[in-house]
């Protein structure tokens, strides 16, 4: 792990090793500035805090049901997805779109509900998985997904311990994407919000420049702004913009 892993929990206060770890992902989660970043966290954490991971990382299924890893410790996380996708089974594909809370197999080999999956994954040098859902119930564009841990040996993850591990790993991982989501849309509503301020004060400058050019009031001005608008074909914001910022060269026509 990076030599700055720890630096978030403060070194007086007394936790354990595993307290530590959460307490720590818990602060950078909350830090985290993007999807990719949040999961990135969750992936490192659970490196950490699962001994017996070989490789992990976070599967997101779209509602076309393509997937996606944003997040991985090792890029043949890539490929047990891409295997998954074009069998149709695996684990964080079953996870990403069912209620169950994981799925597991201390036996890829030989796992009989994902007989093409389990046999390839073996070939690549795995021998156990869990994945763990993330929000399984999202609603568009939201993306379901799956925390997935792969072992190199058989007979992993099959102990309470490793599936509570996950779980509380995952539900920070669904925290996070929930959190920076929101995040996304409030920044989307300002933006919106500011546009719309912008768009206001044109129109009232564009207002002011046919009051003086012709003589007449704000409300007869603002008429025949939405009149040219329409004549024209082009936004109302638009034509105002265009006539406040090169008014000394243009004139409208005459609604």
């Amino acid at each position: 792990m990076p030599d700055d892993w720890d630096q978030d929990t403060p070194a007086d206060v007394d936790v354990s090793p595993l307290g530590r770890e959460f307490a720590q992902l818990t602060a950078r989660l909350l830090d985290a500035d993007s999807v990719a970043e949040a999961l990135d966290h969750v992936v490192r954490a659970t490196f950490a805090v699962q001994p017996d991971a070989a490789v992990v990382s976070v599967t997101l299924r779209a509602a076309d049901g393509h997937l996606h890893t944003p997040a991985d410790t090792d890029p043949v996380a890539v490929e047990l997805d891409r295997l998954q996708e074009r069998y149709g089974h695996g684990p964080c594909l079953e996870a990403a779109k069912e209620k169950t809370a994981y799925k597991h197999s201390g036996n890829l080999a030989e796992e009989p509900a994902w007989p093409l999956f389990g046999p390839d994954a073996a070939a690549l040098g795995f021998g156990s998985v869990l994945s763990t859902s993330l929000l399984p119930d999202a609603i568009p564009p939201r993306l379901s997904g799956a925390l997935n841990i792969y072992a190199r040996q058989p007979g992993k993850f099959s102990d309470d311990t490793a599936r509570d591990r996950a779980l509380l790993l995952a539900t920070h991982a669904s925290l996070a994407l929930a959190h920076t989501e929101a995040v996304r849309l409030a920044e989307l509503r300002e933006a919106q919000m500011r546009h719309a301020i912008d768009s206001r004060d044109v129109i009232g400058q564009a207002k002011g420049i046919l009051m003086q050019r012709r003589g007449i009031n704000a409300d007869e001005a603002f008429d025949q702004l939405r009149r040219i608008s329409q004549d024209l074909n082009v936004k109302l914001a638009q034509l105002a913009q265009t006539l406040a910022t090169r008014h000394t060269e243009i004139d409208l026509p005459e609604a």
